[in-house]
This record gives C-alpha cells, sequence and structure tokens, in this order.
C-alpha cells in the first residue's frame, strides 16, 4: 500500500481515531460555546478539496505564481459573494482569522505607539483589541471602555475616554458582549477625535447578513469579521468596507503585510458560506439563532441564574457565577460531563484569574445548526440551572450523570454527519 494514495484509517490510524472521536464528541452532544459552529457538508467538500495543493501570493489577476486561473476564479466568487451579501464596497477574504484580520487593520492605519480605544477585556471584549499578551497590547498604546453597572456599554464614559486620549483607532465589538451596539454614536465619537472606526462583527456577522442585527457596515470605516461562529462556514477571517479608498491600503496590510500566501481551500469554503448566507433557509436559521439565544436566557434568569443584562441580543450570553459561589473553570468542567460544552469567561469586575474566571459563556449557533428549536434550547436552560444548583449543594456528579443521558436522548434525534 503506498501512504500517498492510502485510506487515513490505514495511514495513520492514531489521528483516525482522533478524528472520529471528536466526531462523537460532536454528535453526542451539544456544542454551547459561542465561537463554535456546524459547517455543511459543501463546506467540508471545499475545504477538503484539492485546491489545498495550489499556493499563490498576491490577489486576483495579480499572482506572483503561475497557474492561477482557478484560485482567481475562487478567491473572486468569494469577493463578489462578500460584498453582494453584506453590501460592501471593498471585501478581503485571504485573512486566516478574524486576529489577522484586525492586526492587518492595525498595519493599515497605525504605527507602534499610536492610541487605541478598545472594549476592555473583562467587559467583554477580545484579546486582537488591545490586550496585553497579544501583540496588539504590546505594540500599541491601549485605552479601554467597558460597561456600567447594569452590564451595558458605557457610552458616555467611552466619548470622555477618546477626548482624553485622540485615538487614532476607536473599535466596537468584542467576543463576550450580548447587546446591540450603537454604532452611530461611535461613529460620532470617532468622527470628533479623528479617528477610524473598526467594528468587530464576528459574533453576529450571520445575524447581519440576514437582517436581523442592525448592520455596521455603512457607518464603519472598516469592518473585520470570521466566516465561522454563527456565519455558519469554515474557520477564517475577512475584512469589509464601504470606503473602496481604502482598498489598496487594506489589501496591502494583508498581504505581504500580515501573511504570506493565502489557503486556497479555504476561501473556496467561504466562498460556499457566504453562498449559503444568501439562501432564504440561512434567514430561517439566523432567526432560529437569536430565538434560541433568548429562548436559553430566560430559561436560565427563570431559575434565577444571574445573565448579565438579563438577555441578549446576539447568539451568545454571559452567565456571571458569583451568586453561586462557582467558578467558571469548574462550571464548565462539569458541563462538559453532563454532554453540554461550554467556556469558561470573565465577568466585569472579575476577582478570579482568566484561567478560572466567574462566568460561563454560551452561544446557540451550533446548536441550531443541527435543528434544536426553542423548546430544546428551555431544556437546555433548565439542565444548565440543574447542574450549577447541584454544584452548589455539592451534589453534582449525580446530577451530570442524569442530565447527560437527557442530553443524548435529545440529541439522537438531530443527527449530523459522520466522518
Amino acid at each position: 500500500m503506498s501512504h500517498f494514495t492510502g485510506k487515513l484509517a490505514d495511514v495513520d490510524p492514531e489521528i483516525f481515531v482522533a478524528l472520529e472521536a471528536e466526531t462523537t464528541r460532536q454528535r453526542d452532544g451539544v456544542e454551547l460555546i459561542a465561537s463554535e459552529n456546524l459547517v455543511s457538508l459543501a463546506t467540508l467538500e471545499a475545504i477538503g478539496s484539492p485546491m489545498v495543493n495550489k499556493t499563490v501570493e498576491g490577489y486576483p489577476g495579480g499572482r506572483y505564481y503561475g497557474g492561477a486561473e482557478n484560485a482567481d476564479r475562487v478567491e473572486s466568487l468569494a469577493i463578489e459573494r462578500a460584498k453582494e451579501l453584506f453590501g460592501a464596497t471593498y471585501a478581503n477574504v485571504q485573512p486566516h482569522s478574524g486576529s489577522q484580520a484586525n492586526l492587518a487593520v492595525f498595519l493599515a492605519f497605525l504605527t507602534p505607539g499610536d492610541t487605541v480605544l478598545s472594549m476592555d477585556l473583562s467587559s467583554g471584549g477580545h484579546l486582537s483589541h488591545g490586550a496585553g499578551p497579544n501583540i496588539s497590547g504590546k505594540w500599541f498604546d491601549i485605552a479601554t471602555y467597558g460597561v456600567g453597572g447594569d452590564g451595558l456599554l458605557d457610552y458616555d464614559a467611552m466619548a470622555e475616554t477618546a477626548r482624553a486620549r485622540s485615538p487614532k483607532l476607536i473599535i466596537a465589538g468584542g467576543s463576550a458582549y450580548p447587546r446591540a451596539i450603537d454604532f452611530d454614536r461611535f461613529r460620532s465619537v470617532a468622527d470628533e477625535v479623528g479617528a477610524i472606526l473598526l467594528v468587530d462583527m464576528a459574533h453576529w456577522a450571520g445575524l447581519v447578513a440576514a437582517g436581523l442585527h442592525p448592520d455596521p457596515v455603512p457607518v464603519a470605516d472598516v469592518v473585520t469579521a470570521t466566516t465561522y461562529k454563527n456565519l455558519r462556514g469554515v474557520r477564517g477571517g475577512f475584512i469589509l468596507s464601504h470606503r473602496g479608498d481604502l482598498a489598496r491600503k487594506l489589501n496591502s496590510a494583508v498581504f505581504p503585510g500580515v501573511q504570506g500566501s493565502v489557503i486556497l481551500n479555504a476561501v473556496a469554503a467561504k466562498a460556499v458560506a457566504f453562498h449559503e448566507a444568501m439562501t432564504p433557509e440561512f434567514a430561517t436559521y439566523a432567526q432560529g439563532v437569536l430565538d434560541n439565544a433568548r429562548a436559553l436566557a430566560a430559561a436560565l434568569v427563570e431559575r434565577d441564574v444571574t445573565v448579565l443584562t438579563g438577555g441578549t441580543d446576539t447568539p451568545l450570553l454571559l452567565v456571571d457565577l458569583r451568586p453561586l459561589g462557582i467558578t467558571g473553570a469548574a462550571a464548565s468542567d462539569v458541563l462538559e460531563h453532563a454532554g453540554l460544552t461550554a467556556n469558561k469567561n470573565g465577568v466585569p469586575d472579575d476577582p478570579e484569574s482568566p484561567r478560572v474566571t466567574s462566568g460561563l459563556r454560551l452561544g446557540s449557533s451550533a446548536g441550531t445548526a443541527r435543528g434544536l428549536g426553542t423548546e430544546e434550547f428551555t431544556r437546555i436552560g433548565h439542565w444548565i440551572a440543574d447542574i450549577l444548583e447541584a454544584m452548589a449543594a455539592d451534589n453534582d456528579e449525580a446530577v451530570a450523570a442524569v442530565v447527560r443521558g437527557d442530553v443524548q436522548a435529545m440529541v439522537s434525534r438531530f443527527p449530523i454527519y459522520s466522518i
């Protein structure tokens, strides 16, 4: 048998077993991690295509390598679909991730030491927006805004900080803020201080595509996003703008600024995701994502679990575990044993370290993709409350075992693909 033509199970059985185990894990539980989703079979086909073999640098029509005719066609389709889907004048589909898309925007408009204003990590911001351990926090002067006692973004404080610090770039958006953001307010502040406005819509790009969330594209100078999460595509990033005059600056910031050869099979899969997001089926899916997130939040609130801001306008919600005396790390571990995968997450004024945290972030995108509805997400909310109450009473093992059986019985009615 030639390793070049052999099947994975024969060539590398250890990896094969690990991949089969992951498929089983996804099949037998509910993914509640807000940054995860399930891609379509068509997307899987694109990401696993022989396009993975092709290497190019540059952009369609101006490659540095030959043999790029089909690569140009694929990337051009992805660009045009992204522009059509979001009503943008410009799109770049090459970034390998949302963080890399953000880094390209930094490179396009800033020099090291410039001031950036972004949401504080503890209030729901993202690492790539200026957190200390990230390159954005090491190379730039980061000013932050946050939330008030009600958990809602404090726009007045944001504006005051912008006037005091005169940032060159203002970032709206984050990874754990559950409410819609007033982009017009950010635009007004950015214009007042002469800043570029970047909106990172990674966590609700699918809702924007479906017309279920305020649209930042006409308001911001630049918008970054990811193709996974609730856009339900392959892992990767992209950049949009309504300003055609920024195309050259942004393109050169991506290549050769922060990356080299584009991952063409990923671009092909992104094109598929954009195509799928234009369909009526996706609009129904996006509405389900929002309805399910709200049903989950309502069930938790009904059980006296603290949901920050009392609900959500996005696919994600944030739970504060401090009233229960439980850490996010402990809660996520027990929930995983019960077949409910979530992630620990910091909350505003969190006394715990980032490795421990006092909160949980929950999302509805992946569960909705496999067909779960509000009835199932309401049930999930009560299962989570059962487990949290059991943890507070030191009886979590028995309860988690019961919930795991209930979860497996439920998801057996909503099968996913097998690889």
